[in-house]
């Protein structure tokens, strides 16, 4: 299934901002724009704007009340990072954002365990059959993590 097309850092914001909504969620919202103030370029010079292209980077970081407590860094490359009560998923598609989160708060996301090696795995299902899955950091397994166990 194709997800929306958000062109930009803001449009994917405002789609993330009619999620917060949809499901009664407040978030904030930190906005770095500017070559030398994004993330990944950090080799840009001091006060440099632009990038050698002549684009405008944009990157954004939401936090979004919980449970669970999720957090978004949207970077101008067209990708997220995502993180779910301290598991991280890199290289989301912005694309697939909205989606990720509304499957996070609908009660879609769930995590699996296994008993050798011993670990869980958190697992967001997108419609489409586009799934996405992060292993769960040792100590890490929350009251929010634990009730959503598969076997």
């Amino acid at each position: 299934m194709a997800h929306a097309h958000l062109p930009t850092t803001e449009a994917a914001v405002t789609a993330i901002r009619e999620v917060a909504a949809e499901f009664g969620l407040s978030l904030s919202v930190t906005d770095d724009i500017g070559a030398d103030r994004t993330s990944r370029r950090t080799s840009a010079p001091l006060f440099t704007v632009l990038d050698p292209d002549g684009s405008l980077p944009h990157e954004a970081f939401v936090d979004l009340a919980g449970p669970p407590s999720v957090s978004v860094r949207l970077f101008p490359e067209d990708d997220a990072k995502i993180t779910v009560e301290g598991v991280e998923f890199y290289d989301v598609p912005r694309d697939s954002v909205p989606s990720f989160l509304r499957s996070v708060y609908g009660g879609l996301a769930f995590t699996k365990g296994r008993l050798f090696p011993p670990g869980h795995w958190l697992v967001v299902p997108l419609p489409g059959d586009e799934t996405y899955k992060e292993p769960v950091p040792a100590p890490a397994l929350t009251s929010w993590l634990s009730g959503r166990t598969r076997r």
